[in-house]
């Protein structure tokens, strides 16, 4: 329990960091941020860029016929935000579990507590996968109602939720060789392995709808 509250109170310190901050913090010789937190900045300003292109767009007359999709649309970016923001502290305390069970006298519960903080730290990145994969799905039709002068912005959006998926596919990698089932292990890298592929489709997608509206 006390290791989770450290981990909460660090994270209310990444959250709260300036850019610059942020930046130095990675930069120094601490666990974290790592690149977990990385991967969910990455992924959340990708949503952030989302909603800008879609506040840019939603409300003019050119656009009306979509004022129904541009509201959905915009809740669900809305969401995905917060729970990239989640997801971020979710890193941190997953790490944290790792790091305590590591330290733990060798025995049956040590071997316990280290697969349960393993689970955590490859639940959180296949977690952060998903809802980026979710995004470049949205990112994908917007494209195709978005406003012209906005449309490098949502470009831009599909490369960074691209760019979470494959920091959290390196994530996933890293721990599966901890993981004591040896067929789970192989499932989880294979999933891992399949989504970054539809990552880069979509992403590849997007610019080509995108690149209709460049010169």
């Amino acid at each position: 329990m006390t290791e989770i509250i450290v981990a909460d109170e660090k994270m209310d310190d990444l959250l709260g960091m300036s850019v610059r901050d942020f930046a130095a913090a990675t930069a120094g010789k601490t666990p974290t941020p790592g690149g977990g937190s990385v991967a969910g900045v990455v992924a959340a300003l990708g949503v952030a860029l989302g909603e800008m292109s879609l506040n840019f767009t939603r409300g003019k007359k050119k656009f009306a016929e979509h004022e129904e999709y541009y509201s959905a649309l915009g809740k669900r970016l809305a969401r995905a935000r917060g729970m990239f923001e989640d997801l971020l502290a979710d890193d941190v305390i997953a790490y944290k579990l790792y790091q305590a069970a590591m330290k733990q006298q060798d025995s049956p519960e040590k071997d316990q507590a280290v697969q349960l903080a393993t689970a955590a730290a490859i639940n959180v990145p296949r977690e952060m996968m998903k809802l980026a994969l979710a995004m470049l799905v949205d990112f994908k039709t917007f494209a195709e109602k978005v406003n012209p002068w906005l449309v490098t912005d949502l470009m831009a959006a599909g490369v960074l939720a691209a760019a979470a998926v494959r920091l959290s596919d390196y994530n996933v990698r890293v721990n599966v060789p901890n993981l004591s089932d040896k067929s789970d292990a192989e499932e989880v890298k294979s999933s891992s392995a399949a989504d970054l592929v539809k990552a880069d489709e979509l992403l590849a997608e997007i610019e080509d709808l995108g690149s209709a509206y460049l010169t």
